[in-house]
């Protein structure tokens, strides 16, 4: 089987081939490696015969054909994205054409050449922000609200995953995850950031008051979901992936600081975010009904792992 990985070379990309790489399978990776696509992730597997890989833009359609023409493609999982926020609010069009346009082109190229799966990774911030006090958890049939260009992209590019299903009858699924933490993330991203920074004893910047809830959930949880998504998963159905346990910023930051033995004099409130959800509050009720689908990770076990990494990154 061919195995199309797009974004192999970023944060949930390269764990995701890391952990399910095998000798039967051959992986065509493609990642355009900008300041999130690392090569060094994914570094020790580049030997591999069985592992093309392509430097390139989803959005290039002219590269896509010719590498779904090189290679007969059974199945797409598609990773890459533009991811960062406060990067959106600066260059949303950058935004819409990796995550809306990009996921076009693979879509495209997917039904020219008939391939058996299309996954499209997606977020939970498609729903919108939630209240601090909603106890009404979004599921995979609620309203979609997005709040930034970033959602606002990956929300359009999982309308047009859901229409290729409808359209063309492209075999598709898509998962949308809560905020993920773990090995190999950019440091521009909260606990990679608060932990590098805590470890060079510098100011640890945290938005306003740093009220704002997310949920985290270990990488490796995440793409052990997304594999029983595509293995198991029904035909056409979004399905959310989250722990379901959420922390503030502040806390977060605090608890980290108390694991690294540092003061908390480190953190600096900044100003606000020019728009910042307070929290998304999603429902992963079917994927643990459906799939049996069980996280294996702990919060306080994956961040104690987290650590350890960029403890030993930095040495």
């Amino acid at each position: 089987m061919n195995i199309l990985i797009t974004g192999a070379a970023g944060f949930i990309g390269s764990n995701y081939l890391r952990h399910f790489y095998n000798n039967k399978d051959n992986f065509i990776i493609v990642d355009l490696l900008t300041y999130a696509g690392n090569i060094n992730n994914i570094k020790n597997l580049l030997e591999k015969k069985n592992i093309f890989f392509n430097k390139a833009d989803i959005a290039d359609s002219v590269k896509m054909a010719e590498i779904f023409n090189e290679y007969p493609i059974d199945i797409v999982i598609n990773f890459a994205a533009e991811s960062h926020v406060d990067r959106s609010f600066n260059s949303p069009l950058l935004f819409f054409k990796t995550n809306t346009y990009g996921t076009g082109v693979l879509l495209e190229e997917g039904r020219k050449h008939m391939i058996k799966h299309f996954h499209q990774v997606s977020t939970d911030e498609v729903y919108g922000e939630s209240d601090y006090d909603d106890k009404v958890k979004k599921d995979e049939s609620s309203f979609l609200n997005p709040t930034s260009p970033y959602a606002s992209s990956k929300a359009a590019s999982d309308l047009l995953v859901l229409s290729y299903y409808h359209s063309y009858k492209l075999n598709v699924t898509i998962s949308r995850s809560s905020n993920n933490y773990g090995p190999y993330q950019n440091k521009e991203k909260l606990i990679p950031l608060i932990i590098d920074k805590a470890l060079k004893e510098e100011k640890i910047p945290i938005y306003g008051k740093g009220e704002e809830k997310r949920d985290y959930i270990y990488v490796l949880d995440h793409c052990l979901a997304i594999n029983k998504i595509i293995t198991e998963g029904k035909i056409g159905e979004i399905y959310n992936i989250s722990s379901e346990k959420e922390i503030c910023n502040l806390d977060l930051a605090k608890y980290l600081l108390k694991k690294l033995n540092k003061k908390e004099e480190l953190i600096e409130f900044v100003n606000q975010r020019k728009f910042n959800d307070k929290r998304y509050n999603i429902s992963s009720k079917k994927i643990k009904e459906e799939l049996n689908f069980t996280l294996l990770t702990s919060f306080e076990e994956g961040l104690d792992k987290t650590i350890q990494f960029y403890i030993n990154e930095n040495k």
